[in-house]
């Protein structure tokens, strides 16, 4: 009987959700991270302030170099976190929009419209606040900062409402803040550049195109596609173009295809549906099936699925630890200026207004409506989460200035804004999603 009985049990949801949920695994993985994230700031903000601050700033600048023959590269160890590490995490972007244009929650029209509705409002509303506290250089410089969303944070500050938050709804956090990468990328391409060494640049994109046929010619090996972001990586730091673009063009030339049809995903399940007869031989199709899913993820999924947990729970902390110390006090005429007030107020009033104002604007208009499950209320509110910029506004602000009491006064108002906007976004959703989803969550 128990055989019988264990014969009749559901497909286990963990192995089809390795091909059929990738939104909601990278969602729990980012919620998760964001909660070491936090750690890693306020640990670095405190060792800034301490009687120990001198230490924390003598580590980040400990000379740090890779050479061979007579070639050797020498960094400080905040650029190589900056220029490097960071590099890994944009090439993790770049997987995320590629798949999510092409086969997810950015797939046509329909779905891309309400997400890039609110990105373009949550980027143009607090650049011009920031451009209007600071119309003048060198502050004006630093316009790109408060156009940032830090999707860890905001999806972790969203996971402490638990089950009360629809799906729909983190989805929709999730594509916006995924746009607005995109949209920051662009910008730091566009407008964050040195002076470009065209030599260099030109070998980086031979690469790349190297890189590109590579891809297109059904390579898959990641070996390969991590020796040549190498060389795309050296000569784009070469070239005044910043490195992490490198990341982002590695991305675009993984392959976004399946080892196995559709059609013989199909069949697999139906065949696993026929075999039926007891509890081994359920086993052994599961077990099948298993293989044929792993199949099935392309390139991309298995690079993302494999990176995502090391930018999450390592690179994304630390980069916060090495950029989010700021010593209060230091540093010619204060924390406190026009600087700090543009991306604070760009931040925690621009972004809601931007994204809350154009999504209104795009649903009314009829070009697209509000995901299931979601009130004008919530929109409101995730317009508040996106106010939490942090990693992208302080890496952008980093590239912005080189004074550092300019870098200091962007660094405390990205990290003051971060802090209201996940404590102001936490109370506003908390009032405005019902709690009967929580409690009927709970009953089932």
């Amino acid at each position: 009987m128990a055989r019988k009985a264990a014969a009749r049990r559901p497909l286990p949801q963990a192995v089809v959700a390795k091909l059929f949920t990738p939104a909601q695994e990278f969602i729990r993985t980012e919620s998760a991270s964001g909660v070491l994230l936090i750690a890693a700031a306020a640990l670095a903000f405190a060792w800034a302030n301490s009687p120990w601050a001198t230490s924390y700033f003598a580590v980040r600048e400990i000379p740090l170099s890779v050479g061979f023959g007579g070639w050797s590269l020498e960094k400080p160890l905040l650029l190589w976190v900056n220029d490097l590490l960071m590099a890994v995490f944009f090439f993790v972007i770049g997987l995320e929009i590629k798949r999510e244009i092409q086969v997810g929650e950015l797939a046509g029209w329909q779905r891309a419209s309400l997400p890039a509705a609110g990105a373009l409002g949550g980027m143009l509303v607090p650049a011009l606040i920031y451009v209007g506290f600071n119309p003048a250089e060198p502050a004006l410089r630093g316009w790109g900062v408060p156009m940032a969303t830090d999707i860890a944070f905001a999806l972790g500050v969203l996971a402490l409402l638990g089950q009360r938050v629809p799906l729909s709804l983190k989805v929709f956090l999730l594509a916006l803040a995924i746009v607005d990468d995109l949209g920051a990328v662009l910008v730091i391409a566009l407008f964050y550049t040195a002076d470009v060494n065209g030599t260099s640049l030109l070998i980086s994109l031979l690469v790349w195109g190297g890189a590109l046929a590579y891809g297109r010619a059904h390579g898959e090996k990641p070996l390969v596609f991590a020796l040549l972001g190498l060389v795309i990586w050296y000569f784009m730091l070469k070239s005044g173009v910043h490195a992490t673009i490198a990341g982002v063009l590695m991305a675009l030339a993984v392959p976004l295809r399946h080892k196995v049809s559709t059609q013989v995903l199909q069949n697999e399940l139906r065949a696993l549906a026929r075999e039926s007869g007891g509890f081994e031989q359920v086993e052994m199709a599961i077990g099948r099936l298993a293989e044929v899913l792993d199949k099935a993820h392309s390139p991309l999924h298995r690079m993302e699925h494999a990176l995502a947990p090391y930018v999450a729970f390592l690179v994304m902390p630390v980069f916060a630890f090495f950029n989010a110390g700021v010593a209060v006090g230091g540093g010619e005429g204060g924390l406190i200026g026009a600087v700090s007030l543009g991306a604070f107020v760009g931040l925690v009033l621009g972004k809601p207004i931007g994204v809350a104002g154009f999504v209104f604007i795009a649903v009314m208009s009829g070009l697209t409506r509000l995901p299931a499950g979601a009130t004008w209320s919530a929109m409101v509110g995730i317009g508040l989460l996106a106010g939490i910029g942090f990693t992208m506004s302080l890496f952008i602000a980093n590239l912005a200035f080189a004074d550092q009491a300019l870098l200091n006064q962007a660094k405390i108002g990205v990290l003051s804004a971060s802090v209201i906007a996940s404590l102001a976004g936490l109370a506003f959703l908390s009032r405005a999603l019902p709690r009967r989803q929580s409690a009927g969550a709970a009953r089932t």
